[in-house]
């Protein structure tokens, strides 16, 4: 039985509990509005588990244009630079609005902000609250907020399964929970859902983010783009937890050093060292793993005994595995960390479908390009979802329902991993993307519980077989040069079956 919650009819509805969907509500009150979370509010999101902080030009040796200069060579020729240099200008007052709303950031001796350096950026910049514990210190404080808020109405412990349409507008939002199934009718819906890492085995990710966002959006029509740029983290705690711990990029940032098992610092000679982009390092990192190498993080000279009190976080995550980073080396390996794709919204948060808002790593605003610079992340989420809560307010429409569908199965990923863990990782070829394909296709096409993980991958793994070239966090053995004119890749759910069934096809001719 499926209940439609009439009680909420018409109000602004937002998926999702990190950073922009509590910032989004927040910022959309007192206007009334439906906040829907599949775990308990905050609790399972990448926001929270954010270490490194909000990058923000606010120093006095820092500027807008230098933090956007250093943003677009991440992207490595794949940023929109106007949607880019809109969002970064913003940082300083997106850290204002954060403050406002709680968040008690770090400071120095003299009691002005602290500021942390990250690799690939040519100023210290990144803003902290808690040392290394930033995302949990700005969840914590925007969720107290949002609880307290008599005008955002939390449903916990729902899960968003189906947007609904009506003649190409969105009418509704279909979910699931333990009391059965709800809809909730408004033709104004935010995604705020979280990224893909959970389609890989090492993720530093909640295992629950494959992508849940964007394949609603792929269903009901939206276009995606640069769905082919998954950034890997080059030092996740390297064991056998899932998902892996991250050692933040502060941590280099602060001196310590990438070691192999012989004791070589193998990024001594790439420009910027430790401190290179991320794409460099994980691939620096892979290639000493696969030719059956370690890789460790030595922070013992750097650092050393104040560790603990400099990264809490990290220490406790390396205790807990028997390791004291003051003292000894840190095992480390890449990991599936952050997407860069996904559905394409303007500078307002607004998608190619009416009625459908989507913010945060979710979205694809053209601001990481093909690489995202390190801490830019949080603060694309706290502006965008600002950004959208404001266009939502002047944008009410009457939409009636059309068809409810039956509910979906709840999503599962344990067939899909495998595949693209082994075939879509740091390094890719023709063959491995084509292998990719022909396995995601029967289950994309499906009703199982792989379909929806799977319609996820499939376009990652199309876009990656379009991408004929090497370029940020998308690297292919057998195309390792940059094409001289490249562009963003933009794709729907349609068009990526149509390629898929395609490619499948010829490579069946070919057999034959």
């Amino acid at each position: 039985m499926t209940e439609i919650l009439q009680n909420l009819a018409g109000r602004p509805v937002i998926v999702g509990s990190g950073l922009a969907g509590l910032i989004a509500a927040l910022t959309l009150s007192p206007e009334p509005c439906v906040l829907v979370t599949r775990a308990r509010l905050g609790a399972e999101s990448s926001s929270v588990w954010a270490q490194g902080g909000i990058a923000a030009c606010i120093g006095a040796d820092d500027s807008a244009d230098l933090h956007l200069a250093d943003t677009l060579v991440a992207g490595d020729g794949l940023c929109d630079a106007a949607a880019a240099a809109e969002i970064i200008a913003e940082a300083p007052s997106v850290i204002a609005a954060l403050h406002r709303l709680g968040v008690s950031f770090d400071r120095d001796g003299n009691g002005s902000l602290a500021l942390g350096l990250e690799a690939a950026h040519s100023r210290r910049r990144i803003v902290h609250a808690g040392g290394d514990g930033s995302g949990a210190a700005i969840i914590t404080a925007l969720t107290k907020a949002v609880l307290t808020d008599p005008a955002i109405t939390v449903i916990e412990g729902v899960e968003a399964r189906r947007i609904l349409t009506t003649n190409g507008v969105v009418s509704g939002l279909l979910c699931a929970g333990s009391r059965g199934g709800m809809v909730l009718p408004s033709s104004r819906v935010l995604l705020a859902t979280g990224g893909i890492g959970g389609l890989y085995e090492a993720t530093t990710n909640p295992a629950g983010n494959f992508g849940r966002g964007i394949a609603l959006a792929a269903r009901a029509g939206a276009v995606l783009a640069d769905m082919e740029f998954v950034q890997f983290h080059p030092t996740a705690l390297d064991g056998n937890q899932r998902p892996l711990a991250l050692i933040s990029e502060a941590v280099r940032g602060e001196g310590a050093e990438l070691i192999n098992e012989r004791g070589e610092r193998f990024m001594r000679h790439v420009s910027g060292a430790e401190l290179a982009p991320r794409d460099v390092v994980a691939r620096a990192i892979s290639a000493e793993i696969a030719r059956g190498g370690r890789v460790f993080l030595d922070a013992r000279r750097a650092i050393g005994a104040s560790f603990a009190s400099r990264f809490p976080t990290i220490h406790s995550a390396c205790r807990s595995v028997g390791i004291d980073p003051a003292e000894q080396l840190i095992p480390v390996r890449p990991a599936a960390h952050y997407h860069m794709g996904g559905v394409v919204t303007d500078r307002d948060g607004r998608s190619t479908l009416p009625g459908l808002w989507v913010a945060g790593e979710a979205a694809s605003t053209g601001l990481h390009g093909a690489n995202r610079l390190a801490s830019n992340s949080l603060l694309e989420a706290a502006v965008m979802g600002m950004r959208a809560a404001d266009d939502l307010k002047s944008k009410p429409m009457a939409v009636p329902l059309g068809t409810i569908p039956p509910m979906p199965s709840e999503p599962d990923t344990t067939a899909v991993r495998p595949t693209v863990s082994r075939q879509l990782g740091a390094l890719r070829s023709a063959a491995g993307i084509q292998q990719s394909i022909e396995a995601l296709l029967p289950m994309a096409e499906g009703n199982d519980v792989g379909a929806d993980p799977a319609i996820v991958a499939l376009m990652i793994a199309v876009s990656a077989s379009l991408r004929t070239e090497s370029r940020g966090a998308h690297a292919r053995t057998d195309y390792p040069l940059k094409q001289p004119a490249a562009q963003r890749s933009r794709i729907t759910l349609g068009q990526a079956l149509e390629i898929a069934r395609a490619a499948s096809s010829l490579n069946l001719a070919r057999s034959a």
